[in-house]
């Protein structure tokens, strides 16, 4: 349901028309969203933390939950602001994998400041460099 939050707007059938919702389509297209949302949550690995609230997991783990919650609105053009800040290497890594994942495998193109220049280099195919918000250097890793 936390990832689930994002989609209402989405819904046909929202909290307005409620009352309708046993009458008309609402429930097929509930399902439908849900099961997008459960394709997210494989995606990302995260099914043994479904029932967790997100202030009781760790950081990585909340991390990867923002990131369902931003796929689950099926975005075109994912910003992500330092996706990696704080964590430690294994969780690096996971993230890494995903963000190279939801491009090559969902086609949503990523645009992501990040300090780690590793990570950088290893999961961008084009960097752009700024100092203090002035261009120097840009191109392929």
């Amino acid at each position: 349901d936390n990832i689930m939050v994002g989609r209402h707007h989405l819904l046909k059938n929202n909290f307005v028309t409620g009352p309708l919702y046993w009458f008309s389509n609402a429930q097929k297209e509930e399902m439908a969203h849900r099961k997008y949302v459960e394709d997210v949550i494989d995606f990302l690995e995260i099914q043994h933390i479904r029932k967790a609230t997100a202030g009781t997991l760790s950081y990585g783990l909340r991390k990867r939950v923002e990131l369902a919650r931003a796929i689950a609105l099926r975005p075109k053009l994912l910003l992500l602001d330092e996706p990696m800040a704080g964590m430690n290497l294994e969780e690096k890594e996971d993230m890494a994998r995903y963000i190279m994942d939801l491009n090559e495998e969902l086609d949503i193109t990523i645009i992501m400041i990040e300090h780690d220049m590793g990570v950088v280099m290893d999961i961008s195919n084009r960097v752009l460099v700024l100092d203090f918000g002035k261009h120097i250097a840009m191109g392929e890793p």
